[in-house]
């Protein structure tokens, strides 16, 4: 990763409310103008339906894997139908969006996909069961996963070249997986724990496809369940760690300290994602103070180790309330760089 990158202040985390792409990114890219600011990202509005649902979207970035909507979700099928055409449209029609907004642009931009882990906890195989019940599955999809996202990123290049693509890899589920939580499709049992190593290995291999010219780009991690594997995450690779800060507890401590002393970035969701009153700014940023007093790490340091963003995806927010939630996140981290004790 190059040396100098900066992932700004703040960032979203990736969903809006709503249906209208050239509204979002005209939101996301108003709010967050660069590296002073924040980070802007292509925005995805789950609430246009099947396609521009989280896992419908990754899947129709797959390489010779197609996926369709069945009564169950999504299961994955033989040749592209009109629902990989579907989430493919919409993906268009928001890179489109972004573009129109990001001319000129120079500095980070941020793109999301789901993981490997996630993706194979959630699409179907032709028996109904989660590709996680077939390791053979679970790799040929992460492969399908690293080519599509590399072709991704390459147009994202081509549309604003003056951005330096950030991926990020949403990975909800990879607590489950790792336990052995996954419900099989009777929903009476659960699919195995997947062995840590081969967790790991694999995520390593996506996060490598986010390479260009022999260098390798920045990839955040994000996950907004309990007890988010740091160690493993850092392990594979990821530049940057996103999580939801309320769900922390001081068992992590040491994880996060190792994290940030290795030079991984945290992107702190410090800002309620649903509808609620919104703190001061340096309210919302009391926790990330006592977090570093508590580990002992230098004040000094604070604002290179870490950026905020909502606590999770804002598609269930009111669009009013998203808005006033990435500017919250803006002044946060203002307050934050003036008094980092």
């Amino acid at each position: 990763m190059n040396e100098n990158f900066s992932f700004g202040p703040a960032t979203g985390v990736g969903s809006m409310p709503g249906t209208d792409a050239r509204e979002a990114a005209k939101t996301v890219t108003g709010t967050f103008e660069g590296p002073e600011t924040g980070m802007p990202h292509l925005p995805e509005l789950p609430a246009r339906g099947p396609g521009a649902d989280m896992i419908g979207r990754t899947a129709g970035m797959l390489v010779e894997l197609f996926a369709r909507v069945e009564p169950s979700g999504w299961r994955i099928g033989d040749r592209p139908g009109r629902d990989t055409k579907r989430a493919r449209s919409w993906l268009g029609e928001d890179l489109d969006a972004l573009e129109e907004f990001t001319q000129e642009y120079e500095g980070p931009l941020k793109v999301q996909a789901v993981g490997p882990w996630t993706l194979a906890a959630a699409l179907e195989l032709k028996n109904g069961e989660a590709a996680l019940s077939d390791p053979g599955a679970c790799r040929d999809l992460a492969g399908s996963l690293a080519e599509g996202l590399r072709s991704h990123i390459e147009d994202v290049r081509r549309r604003v070249p003056g951005a330096e693509v950030v991926l990020q890899l949403d990975e909800p589920s990879l607590v489950a997986v790792l336990r052995g939580q996954v419900k099989t499709a009777s929903g009476y049992r659960t699919h195995r724990a997947v062995d840590r190593q081969v967790v790991e290995a694999t995520l390593r291999d996506v996060i490598g496809a986010q390479g260009t010219h022999g260098t390798h780009g920045p990839v955040v991690v994000h996950s907004c369940a309990t007890d988010v594997p740091f160690a493993l995450l850092r392990r594979a690779g990821a530049s940057a760690i996103s999580f939801d800060f309320s769900l922390l507890t001081e068992r992590d401590d040491d994880a996060i300290g190792e994290a940030v002393e290795a030079g991984t970035r945290l992107l702190a969701g410090v800002v309620p994602g649903m509808d609620g009153p919104l703190s001061d700014p340096a309210g919302s940023v009391m926790g990330v103070r006592t977090l570093w007093r508590r580990l002992g790490l230098n004040p000094g340091l604070l604002t290179d180790a870490v950026s905020l963003t909502p606590s999770c995806g804002l598609a269930g927010a009111s669009p009013a309330y998203a808005r006033a939630v990435l500017a919250h996140c803006v002044r946060a981290a203002r307050s934050l760089a003036d008094n980092p004790e």
